[in-house]
């Protein structure tokens, strides 16, 4: 409830914003080719009933316009452990932990220098999860960029080279996670989090 789905959705131009400006590569987010090299997983995603896993990875790479071989697609289900047999079923037929990687496969294999992800790991067990962060792992030796949110503050202390702080609708913080540490005297993001939040809502 603090605004990160809405932010996402907002630099998407899925919804309107009231004031302010909102640019991806030097671009306004209202004009399409701004998010030409984006690709996005909502916070609930939710792929088409009729289609067969494979089937949708197929469909999305083609509207993304991704040149992936099969090669390349069987290395992306083997990275996360989706089973090939199990993307020929129907995607109704998917676990809430399938239909996740399923998603997260898309985006990974769209070739987008710009992934957005909203909450990405929601759904995975602890092995999807660590093998999901290897994937993430090699796209940025690759030089894409992960923008993602998350409530599991680990994660953001493992993965991310920048972060911030969203809470109530407003940005308390801004930079690295060390300096959020230092600055909030916490031995790790989720303490320095407990102690930053404890001083902005007593100010």
């Amino acid at each position: 409830g603090s605004g990160k789905s809405t932010l996402i959705k907002s630099i998407l131009d899925l919804i309107g914003i009231n004031a302010g400006k909102i640019s991806i590569h030097g671009c306004s987010h209202r004009k399409v080719n701004s998010r030409e090299n984006v690709a996005y997983l909502p916070d609930r995603f939710s792929p088409p009933a009729h289609l067969r896993g494979l089937d949708f990875i197929q469909y999305m790479l083609r509207l993304h316009g991704s040149d992936c071989n099969q090669k390349k697609i069987e290395a992306v289900l083997d990275g996360l452990e989706l089973d090939k047999s199990v993307m020929q079923e129907s995607v109704n037929k998917l676990s809430k932990g399938m239909t996740q990687k399923l998603g997260l496969a898309t985006c990974l294999l769209s070739g987008k220098s710009l992934l957005i992800l909203d909450e990405p790991m929601s759904g995975l067990d602890p092995r999807a999860r660590v093998l999901f962060k290897k994937q993430l792992a090699q796209l940025k030796q690759q030089g894409a960029t992960v923008f993602f949110s998350s409530h599991v503050l680990a994660d953001v202390e493992e993965m991310a080279d920048t972060m911030a702080v969203l809470h109530n609708s407003k940005i308390y913080f801004s930079g690295s996670p060390e300096a959020f540490k230092q600055q909030y005297q916490g031995k790790n993001v989720e303490q320095a989090y407990m102690n930053c939040i404890e001083d902005k809502v007593g100010s």
